[in-house]
């Protein structure tokens, strides 16, 4: 957690948008390579790779503000 706690949150949000966009003018690369979860057809390695990649950083985000929220509510009791 120590290592989530020096993350700036600025970085991550940046590249949680940069990359949960990309590419630009085309259907994320996130929501299809969610789609393909969901419909079973997420096989190839380089698809897993990519929904790693895509999303990796929206979700150290999430876990970012939730520690931020858990330690301001632990450090208001």
């Amino acid at each position: 957690m120590k290592l989530l706690d020096r993350i700036s949150i600025w970085i991550l949000l940046v590249l949680a948008i940069v990359l949960g966009i990309a590419p630009p003018g085309a259907q994320p690369h996130l929501v299809e390579k969610l789609i393909m979860l969901g419909n079973g057809t997420l096989v190839r390695p380089i698809d897993i790779f990519d929904l790693v990649l895509h999303g990796i950083f929206p979700v150290l985000l999430v876990a970012k503000l939730a520690r931020m929220a858990y330690l301001k509510a632990q450090s208001g009791n």
